[in-house]
């Protein structure tokens, strides 16, 4: 058994401000457009969208105190904290989008400064137009000091290993930006039998797998070596696609000629992280994609997130480097940080 005992970096959270700004727009608010209203009780609010109660979500979404609070318990020294998924908004109108994400990036951006370096941030932009998502990345790592960019594994139905992204990656590469791909709106949702927490408990690592996927046969890599980019949920399905698409590219021609360079070898140039929920499974990714390319992932505040991250991968049995590497030194290479920088 591992003794390391050090402090790790979650590059998995997630921010809901307290309150949403009116619409700014001439007309009334797109369908889509968020506001708050009081929950249960003080430590708790509603977000609504459509009229509809979308998630209940406690002070720690936007407090920093009390995130921070948390961090002894969990075993954390840093955290990267990005929107809410459903908050990146790729189906408004361009100018609505735009105006809601700028107004959570400056909110990620003054909640990092309240931290004293407890944490860090990942932005949002408006992918649906790639101009202003250009501007937006400039706008994150030149005015707000942010570290990355938080987008969905599809934009509007669109994968994000299709060709039209490539120039949004091209320049988060060139501003030296991390990307964290998290699940949203997830495909095969008419396949689920049961209750709509099923979405985020099965279709969300489906749809990350195919996203990462994606990455791999559309060659993004290749194109953008600089890259970094990680997916949540550790991958997702990817590990057990994995197997099928390298046996797959020595029996189909088509995919021989159109993947340019082994699947493994290309997953092994991505990031992932630990939110597997079982030990057996995280060795499992460990081996498969290499304890170079893990990193502590919680979901923290929202119901269904790991509360003691640390100890999961304590229990998987990696010897002392291995843990360095899952804990924080992978987060720290993920995000650009130096190890100067951190707590």
């Amino acid at each position: 058994m591992s003794a390391c005992s050090c402090l790790g970096v979650d590059v998995h959270a997630h921010v809901v401000p307290r309150e949403f700004p009116a619409y700014l727009g001439a007309s009334a608010a797109p369908a889509g457009w968020p506001s708050m209203v009081p929950g249960q009780d003080c430590q708790h609010r509603n977000v609504m969208i459509d009229g509809k109660n979308y998630r209940t979500v406690t002070d720690k979404s936007w407090t920093t105190s009390r995130r921070l609070a948390d961090f002894e318990e969990m075993g954390l020294a840093v955290q990267a904290i990005s929107p809410m998924p459903e908050l990146l908004s790729y189906w408004m109108p361009t100018s609505a989008a735009a105006q809601l994400v700028r107004y959570l990036n400056e909110q990620i951006a003054g909640m990092v400064a309240e931290s004293a370096g407890g944490l860090v941030g990942l932005g949002a932009v408006p992918l649906q137009d790639m101009d202003l998502a250009i501007c937006e990345l400039s706008y994150i790592k030149t005015s707000l000091g942010l570290k990355g960019v938080e987008i969905g594994s599809n934009i509007n139905g669109v994968v994000m290993g299709d060709v039209r992204w490539f120039p949004f990656f091209e320049a988060c590469a060139a501003l030296d930006l991390s990307v964290f791909v998290h699940a949203l709106r997830p495909a095969g949702m008419d396949r689920l039998v049961g209750p709509p927490p099923l979405q985020q408990v099965l279709a969300y690592p489906t749809d990350v797998g195919l996203a990462a996927a994606s990455v791999l046969t559309g060659n993004l890599m290749s194109r953008v070596p600089c890259l970094r980019l990680a997916f949540s949920h550790g991958g997702g399905t990817l590990a057990m696609l994995l197997p099928r698409l390298q046996q797959a590219i020595s029996v189909f021609p088509s995919l021989k000629d159109s993947v340019r360079r082994s699947p493994l070898e290309q997953a092994r140039e991505l990031y992932y992280d630990t939110l597997v929920f079982d030990t057996p499974t995280l060795q499992h990714l460990v081996r498969t994609f290499g304890a170079s390319q893990l990193m502590v992932g919680t979901d923290y505040p929202f119901n269904f997130h790991d509360a003691r991250p640390l100890e999961r991968c304590r229990a998987a049995d990696f010897d002392d480097a291995v843990m360095d590497q899952l804990t924080h030194t992978n987060a720290r290479r993920f995000l650009g940080l130096t190890k100067g920088t951190l707590p």
